[in-house]
This record gives structure tokens, C-alpha cells and sequence, in this order.
């Protein structure tokens, strides 16, 4: 697999992880968040290259830190 999508279904499966750590189903963190759902799970997939801006917003929804978020991807 190449290495961009590697890291794209990485960051996906902690999304996912940290998500299901709080509860929340993809309708309710992508409200929090102020996303759309389908944008969300395309984000779970790993099919989304996820601008900054959006990775901040994630982490923030979360409660977490930028760093937090990225834990394990490198």
C-alpha cells in the first residue's frame, strides 16, 4: 500500500478509536464537530485527506491535543 494512503487509514482508525472512547456515534461527533457524517466515516476509511483546520477541529472536539491525536501515526 503507498505510504499517503497508509497514513490516511491510520489517522482514520485513531479517529475512529477515540471517537468510540467517548461514545459517540459518527452523526453525533460530526455535529460536534460542525462536519458533515459522510465526510466523518470518509475520514474513518481513509479516504479523506483531512486539511489542518479539520484535524484541529477533530482534536478539539475530542478534548485533546493536536499531539494527542497524533499519538502512534509516525
Amino acid at each position: 500500500m503507498e505510504e499517503k494512503q497508509e497514513i490516511l487509514l491510520r489517522f482514520g482508525n485513531r479517529v475512529r478509536e477515540l471517537r468510540k472512547v467517548k461514545g459517540l456515534s459518527q452523526e453525533a461527533f460530526a455535529s460536534l464537530c460542525g462536519l458533515d457524517r459522510t465526510y466523518i466515516s470518509g475520514i474513518e476509511r481513509g479516504v479523506r485527506n483531512v486539511s489542518l483546520v479539520n484535524i484541529s477541529l477533530i482534536a478539539e472536539s475530542l478534548g485533546i491535543s493536536l499531539s494527542e491525536l497524533m499519538q502512534g501515526l509516525g
